[in-house]
């Protein structure tokens, strides 16, 4: 990947829906914010998306049809919860995203490679978002 795909990746804003008022932002290399670490407990989680695979915009329909298929693969999961979300890019892109709790990074991994994802953020209960960056 880039450096400058990689800094996309790394001052992105990651926005999830906690509920029907609520909503968190994460940062790469930052805890996560206490309203979802209460909801996260002591699970693993990542925000991912199969939006615009490598990184590339592809008509809208794919991608939702990619989206709906990467969310009942994660809804699949024993024990995984699915949020709705979306990453805000710095010069006003925007990706509709999920934040999964439960998967592990083995799961997580495999999905974004399904669906050509360059990476995805994961992390452990409240300790911080970390960019995984796929071969």
């Amino acid at each position: 990947m880039d450096e400058a795909l990689l800094e996309a990746f790394r001052s992105t804003t990651y926005h999830v829906c906690i509920d029907t008022v609520n909503w968190a932002t994460l940062r790469i290399d930052l805890p996560l914010p206490v309203a979802l670490a209460g909801v996260v407990g002591m699970h693993s989680w990542a925000f991912i998306t199969a939006w615009n695979p490598q990184a590339r915009r592809r008509p809208p329909a794919e991608n939702l049809a990619a989206q709906r298929e990467l969310l009942a693969a994660l809804q699949a999961q024993p024990g995984t919860v699915v949020l709705p979300a979306i990453g805000v890019g710095s010069s006003g892109w925007s990706e509709p995203s999920l934040f999964a709790i439960g998967p592990d990074v083995v799961t997580l991994d495999q999905l974004a490679r399904v669906h050509k994802q360059l990476a995805y953020v994961h992390g452990e209960a409240a300790g911080a978002a970390l960019l995984r960056v796929l071969d």
